[in-house]
């Protein structure tokens, strides 16, 4: 080859007669790499999909919304929509929807948030309301604001431990979220959902039921309310094994004792 000439990504192969025949070149080592890799990375996704699919489809005792729940400490974090998709299928769930009629139905029944009134026009001006809150502490909760932080909204169960530690775990779970680069941090996220949503409930909640001493406690009382649901994300698969009397999947016997039955 003189110098100066480029090598030709077309391979050339002579016949018997002298002539010669182009022939492609098979693919570099590093092409085939990368297809092997991005065929990797596409199954992978495919898997990760499918198991927050099955996380997210999780519901207690069959019927409560189990959604914002997984057992994987390493979990990758969920993308923007993924953050969307939780929200969205936690917060219009047929039984989240029966929860705020039930809430308003015992709220008419003590006559709370006097304003609205009672017969069905006050009724559905309860329900109303206890749906938006639901609605709203769930979209600046697990949506607006862990997307605006990179915070990842769901809780990250221990699973095993001693019962004081993950007790103290549980609890502290309101307060700190995975991030999506794979830290700890602060939950401002939850934190200033609380305090958003309660805020917000000003513009329809009767006038003797607004200002900021209410707004305050009631976003406290959701952060409250949120402790006590970290407690049960976190001990439910042990309430459940208790209820049904199953094993944990790994529970073997170390030394299984050897069948007696004879033929």
């Amino acid at each position: 080859m003189q110098a100066g000439e480029m090598l030709s990504p077309v391979a050339e192969m002579k016949l018997g007669d002298g002539a010669a025949v182009s022939l492609p070149q098979a693919p570099s080592q590093s092409q085939a790499d990368r297809e092997a890799q991005h065929k990797a990375e596409e199954e992978k996704a495919r898997q990760e999909k499918e198991l927050q699919r099955k996380e997210q489809s999780e519901r207690a005792l069959g019927v409560v919304p189990h959604f914002g729940t997984t057992d994987r400490m390493d979990a990758p974090p969920l993308t923007t929509g993924g953050k969307f998709h939780l929200f969205a299928k936690s917060a219009f769930d047929p039984v989240t929807v029966g929860i705020a009629a039930a809430q308003a139905g015992v709220s008419q029944a003590d006559n709370q948030f006097a304003g609205y009134g009672q017969g069905a026009a006050g009724y559905g001006k309860r329900f109303g309301a206890a749906f938006a809150d639901q609605v709203s502490s769930g979209f600046f909760s697990n949506f607006f604001y862990p997307t605006l932080f990179k915070h990842d909204p769901r809780y990250f169960r221990l699973g095993e431990g001693k019962f004081g530690h993950r007790f103290w775990y549980g609890l502290r779970q309101e307060f700190v979220c995975h991030t999506d680069s794979g830290g700890r941090a602060f939950n401002v996220s939850n934190v200033l959902g609380a305090f958003t949503s309660g805020g917000m409930s000003n513009l329809y909640y009767p006038s003797d039921d607004r200002g900021f001493k209410l707004t305050m406690s009631r976003s406290a009382l959701a952060l409250a309310y949120g402790e006590i649901g970290g407690l049960f994300d976190e001990f439910w698969p042990d309430i459940h094994r208790k209820l049904f009397h199953k094993r944990k999947p790994n529970d073997v016997p170390a030394n299984p004792r050897p069948s007696t039955n004879t033929k």
